[in-house]
């Protein structure tokens, strides 16, 4: 049923199916813009390196200073997008990290760069928990796994033309330059996502999205819920052992908003998302940040090459992306449980992750691309990874289960780097790294069988189905 007019409240059943698809590309695009923005650094590190005289250490703390401030503020942001109007948070985030790319191009010292990575980092958090929230009010349950795995898609997309554009930008027109055109231009991608996305309010309960009022207490808290997740195993502890479990937060209205939070992470499938989402991370850092080292110092391949089998690799990952959403949203709509459907899926590509095990110890170069290839199948499990944390979570809360989830993984993508360089060190083999990484991909499918429950949405009617 449609709001009155006056009560800036409208209906999903008033936006048609293109509007809604156009969403879905423009959420699209700017996570190809995202993570274009992510690459610029890393492609731009030897020429600014050398222009600013920036020793090993200093280009430690450079690139890790993004991945910080992106993890810490992946809850709060999931908190935002459940209570303010995603149009105008999504617009000044993504203005926020355009500027903040495209500024480091005029940046002359290390605290400055350092400072606009941090900016970046912040700006760009907004682009999983919001998008989750956008797709969660746009479709119904069992349509939302294709479109989850588009809009994600982009981020392959991405990492793709980043390996052809940055770096040639860079050679034609300097580290600068390449950073002021991919940072200011981005900023075109406004104008359409300002006249598509709906002016009002809607309402989360019919599929849709609704401003709730904001406690100050809670505000103020939420920015230390990352450091709260972490205190998480404790607070279960104590409910198993205490004869008397803590006040509910409606009892307690001085510490209500930090025991909501523990109520949340109480939620047995949000627990079972949080372990597994972290292995598909750790997996996929392990690939994101080693794989064209492996490929030009483990292999002997020009850099050239490599960097065009990576582009491949993550090409393969980004088209099953869909592909995996679009097969269980045609099972799940000839009856198949929704649940275990999308289990079954996140199954079939985590399994296949088991063929970086022989990619790293092999010796023929054919053999070990098969597996590095076969193992981006993977891809087949996000687009259901994001539509299993829909099914669960309560529609109000799809923005803070995201960023919970999103954080936890991001742990995953903090360690994956670091032990994979200290693996390497010490057996001098990429093989035990990736051996790691997809050991721990299949272990993630314990916690989403046996932790994650069936949960069966009602299914929300739109217009024109």
């Amino acid at each position: 049923m449609a709001a009155t007019p006056n009560s800036g409240i409208s209906s999903l059943t008033d936006i048609t199916n293109a509007r809604r698809w156009g969403i879905i590309a423009l959420l699209f695009v700017a996570s190809m813009i995202n993570y274009m923005d992510r690459a610029t650094l890393s492609y731009a590190l030897p020429p600014l390196s050398d222009d600013l005289r920036l020793d090993p250490m200093q280009k430690g703390y450079l690139v890790s200073a993004f991945f910080w401030s992106y993890a810490y503020m992946q809850i709060p942001i999931g908190w935002v997008a459940d209570r303010f109007h995603l149009k105008w948070v999504y617009a000044g985030l993504f203005a926020v990290w355009s500027l903040a790319c495209g500024f480091v191009g005029l940046a002359n010292t290390l605290s400055v760069l350092i400072g606009l990575r941090i900016l970046l980092g912040l700006g760009e958090s907004i682009y999983l928990p919001g998008g989750m929230k956008v797709v969660s009010q746009m479709f119904p349950p069992d349509r939302r796994g294709l479109p989850s795995g588009l809009f994600d898609f982009g981020t392959r997309i991405g990492l793709v033309l980043g390996g052809v554009i940055i770096p040639a930008l860079t050679i034609l027109y300097g580290w600068r330059a390449m950073f002021m055109v991919v940072g200011f231009a981005a900023l075109l991608w406004l104008i359409p996502w300002l006249l598509t996305y709906p002016g009002r309010a809607l309402d989360t309960n019919r599929g849709d999205l609704i401003q709730k009022p904001s406690d100050r207490k809670e505000s103020f808290v939420v920015l230390f819920y990352p450091f709260l997740l972490l205190l998480s195993p404790l607070w279960f502890l104590l409910n198993a052992l205490l004869a008397n479990p803590l006040p509910r937060s409606s009892e307690s209205p001085t510490w209500g908003p930090i025991l909501r939070f523990f109520e949340l992470l109480r939620n047995r499938n949000l627990f079972g998302i949080i372990l597994g989402f972290f292995c598909f991370d750790y997996f996929w850092y392990v690939l994101l940040t080693w794989l064209p080292d492996y490929l030009v110092k483990g292999r002997g391949m020009p850099i050239e090459k490599a960097g065009h089998l990576t582009a491949i690799t993550f090409f393969i990952f980004g088209v099953t992306e869909p592909i995996g959403g679009w097969i269980a949203d045609r099972l799940i709509r000839r009856g198949w449980s929704e649940t275990r459907t999308r289990k079954g899926i996140v199954t079939i590509g985590w399994v296949t992750g088991l063929l970086m095990i022989p990619a790293g110890f092999v010796k023929s170069d054919a053999t070990a691309l098969f597996c590095i290839f076969g193992a981006a199948f993977v891809g087949l499990s996000t687009g259901n990874l994001l539509a299993i944390l829909q099914c669960c979570a309560p529609p109000d809360k799809v923005g803070t289960w995201t960023g919970v989830k999103n954080y936890s993984g991001n742990l995953g993508g903090i360690a994956a780097p670091l032990l994979m360089g200290y693996l390497l060190k010490h057996t001098d083999s990429y093989g035990y790294g990736f051996a790691v990484g997809a050991i721990l991909l299949l272990l993630g499918l314990i916690p989403y069988w046996l932790i994650v429950q069936e949960l069966e949405p009602p299914r929300v009617v739109m217009n024109g189905e």
